[in-house]
């Protein structure tokens, strides 16, 4: 594939990191300490990706803004303390990463995520240095809004045309087609293949060693939507 883009941007959950089953355990150790329901798993991996404040609000419709906000303190102290579950990189995801930085891309990251817990991330992951720019829900506005989108691309002053968002859900879509800028899908996290193709610009692929491959001229899918 002879790319058109410059600046690849990558989601973090579900995309470069397999964090699924910590996220909701995560939530469930939340709404524990809230004496409310346990969310179902399902519901909860539908909404990775969105604004912690966002994802309680959709799960509990009838909490107020305060009650959300509790929910995300003890979210924050479940994930930075007290839960142990293991989290590790998607397979190919290191490799993939470095060879496209030797390639020339530059890497960057958009992310639900708060800047300490993809702080956390790049610690345990060390992959620092594989990116140019990281921006984060809290340092910004969430998902689908295309202000995260929009701050990578003014720091490294790059065309929407240049860049593309890879994500695993239909909120990476959707806030690449807010920003103006291509979204390509990865059906290996939260949201499913059918989903993703509806809003892809190019075929959705089933692993990061595929991704990689393509972005690497080593396969030309035909173009999506």
């Amino acid at each position: 594939m002879t790319t058109p883009y410059s600046l690849l941007v990558f989601d973090w959950d579900g995309t470069l990191m397999d964090s699924s089953a910590k996220i909701v355990n995560c939530f469930a150790g939340a709404a524990r300490d809230m004496s409310m329901s346990c969310p179902d798993p399902k519901q909860v991996k539908r909404y990775i990706g969105l604004s912690l404040v966002e994802a309680f609000s959709l799960l509990y419709p009838k909490i107020n803004s305060a009650q959300a906000n509790q929910l995300v303190d003890r979210y924050r102290d479940y994930w930075l303390v007290h839960d142990n579950t293991a989290m590790e990189l998607f397979s190919g995801v290191r490799k993939g990463l470095i060879e496209l930085q030797n390639a020339g891309y530059l890497l960057a990251v958009a992310t639900g995520k708060s800047r300490r817990g993809l702080e956390r991330a790049m610690d345990i992951t060390n992959l620092d240095d594989v990116f140019v720019y990281t921006r984060c829900a809290d340092q910004s506005r969430p998902k689908p809004d295309p202000a995260m989108l929009l701050d990578i691309l003014d720091y490294t002053g790059l065309e929407k045309r240049e860049a593309v968002m890879i994500g695993d859900t239909t909120f990476d879509m959707q806030m690449a087609g807010n920003a103006g800028v291509n979204g390509w899908g990865v059906s290996y996290g939260s949201h499913d293949h059918a989903e993703l193709k509806a809003l892809s610009r190019h075929p959705v692929l089933e692993n990061f060693s595929q991704l990689a491959g393509v972005l690497l001229g080593q396969d030309c899918p035909e173009t999506g939507v």
